[in-house]
Formats: structure tokens, sequence, C-alpha cells
């Protein structure tokens, strides 16, 4: 039988600040997505183990540009050049034989704290800049929304990943 992986605690649960909650469970679930990934053999971090054919390097990929397309692109209106990442012939994210899982981490974690400074420097009420991925007046969410939209993306893809590491080798964890 496998040890069950223990995580970080949770953000305490007498938190009342609704910026210090958010913050902290957006960087519990970034830590638990790469703790996940650690240690998981190469060959199943490229290969899939369910019917939708994505992979552990892809889904990586994946929330790294949710953060992109959410915070740079969505809310600070920055340019991108590719707000979505590069998609594959299979419509999922291009994850090229080179490319390693240090150097997927590596660019996770800078586009994490460029997301830190950017909701940093802004207030929960406040409301996307218009551009970007938001080109129409009267789209633009607040940040708040947003941050709960990133969460849910992780809280989804997070159990979704529990599953292929459970079967790629029998590690469990929450």
């Amino acid at each position: 039988m496998v040890t069950p992986v223990q995580p970080p605690p949770e953000p305490s649960n007498k938190l009342t600040d609704p910026r210090e909650l958010l913050a902290g469970y957006l960087d519990f679930y970034r830590d638990a997505l790469l703790r996940k990934l650690d240690g998981m053999p190469e060959a199943a971090l490229r290969a899939s183990a369910l019917p939708s054919g994505w992979t552990p390097l892809e889904l990586l990929k994946h929330l790294t540009y949710v953060e992109v397309r959410w915070l740079r692109w969505g809310f600070a209106a920055e340019e991108i050049a590719v707000p979505y990442g590069e998609f594959g012939p299979d419509d999922r994210w291009h994850v090229g034989e080179e490319e390693t899982l240090d150097e997927l981490r590596a660019a996770f974690l800078d586009t994490c704290e460029r997301s830190r400074r950017i909701v940093g420097a802004a207030r929960l009420e406040d409301f996307a800049a218009e551009g970007g991925r938001f080109d129409e007046p009267g789209q633009e969410p607040s940040l708040i929304w947003i941050l709960f939209h990133v969460l849910q993306e992780y809280a989804r893809h997070l159990g979704h990943l529990d599953v292929v590491r459970e079967l790629a080798d029998g590690t469990i964890g929450e």
C-alpha cells in the first residue's frame, strides 16, 4: 500500500478577510498541483490515463494559461500573443518532447508570481480593464469573480489529477 502524501495545511478556518482567503486557497491549490506531479514517472507525465486524452504535463500547461487568460490578459488587459497556449492537432495543450517538467514548473511559478502582483495591486471589487480578453464594454468581471473562477478551475482539475496519479503509480493524497 502506498502512503498518502500529506499536503501543507489549508488556510486557517479563522480567516474572515476574503482577499486572504482567496489568495491562501489559490496558493494551496497551486502547491497541490506541483506536489501531485512531483515524483510521477516520466512516462506517466506524458501519457494519458483517461478517455479525454490529456496528460499531466498538458494539465500543468493548461493551468498556467488559465492564470494568463484570466489575470494577465483578462483582468490586467495585457497584450498576450497566445493567451490560450499552443494546441496540438488534437486540440489539447501541446507539450513538446523537448519540454521538461522542470521547465513547465518554472513557467508556472513565474506566471503565478505575476498573477500575485496583479491581484496585490488591485481591490477585489475592481473590474477587469477593458481590452485584452474583454474587448466589449460591459463584459468586464470583477476581480473577486475572476479569483473564484480560477479557484474552481484548480479544484476541478486537481480532482482529475488525483485520479490520474493514483492510476499511474498508486500515490494518493489530498
